[in-house]
């Protein structure tokens, strides 16, 4: 039994069908072709489709496409606005992760990016200890976390230097 459901992902609201047993990241990949959200382990033990829902980092994988009518989804392609990405649409987050070396293969890294982001959002001033809290549940198999870690620090500080000039 197939239903139409509307979903608002990055500000955008999508009609898509969905099956009671379809999970959120196969509706964006899928239904809406946001393919940031990775497919990693299916059973919430890797953190690569992790998103948004309501302002809460989630495993898309295991979180039912049905309950996020009337919900806020951001995906890693709302971070910088969907369309064509240039190293200035970037934000602050991700230009870190890039100048920094936080990233590798790249296939962890959008789900990355999604928990720091809940993180600094709810915390602009994180220690390291908070920041590998934030980050436990996405495994890298590339990098030794390291620059990861240095490249959300790096984030908070630019962030917070920003607010205080008024630049963002």
């Amino acid at each position: 039994m197939t239903e139409q459901i509307e979903v608002k992902v990055n500000g955008t609201v999508h009609l898509v069908s969905v099956k009671p047993y379809d999970t959120l990241s196969r509706v964006l990949r899928e239904e809406i072709g946001l393919t940031g959200t990775k497919r990693g382990c299916d059973y919430g033990g890797c953190g690569a489709c992790t998103v948004s829902v309501d302002g809460m980092a989630v495993y898309s994988c295991m979180y039912p496409a049905q309950y996020c009518v009337g919900k806020e989804i951001g995906t890693v392609e709302g971070l910088s606005g969907e369309g064509n990405v240039s190293r200035e649409s970037l934000t602050i987050l991700q230009r870190s992760f890039l100048v920094n070396g936080g990233l590798q293969c790249g296939y962890c890294t959008d789900g990355i990016l999604i928990s720091a982001e809940r993180l600094l959002s709810e915390n602009p001033e994180p220690t390291v200890a908070e920041v590998k809290e934030a980050l436990a549940g996405n495994i890298c198999r590339c990098t030794g976390y390291g620059r990861i870690i240095e490249s959300v620090m790096l984030a908070a500080s630019e962030m917070r230097a920003s607010a205080k000039t008024g630049g963002g």
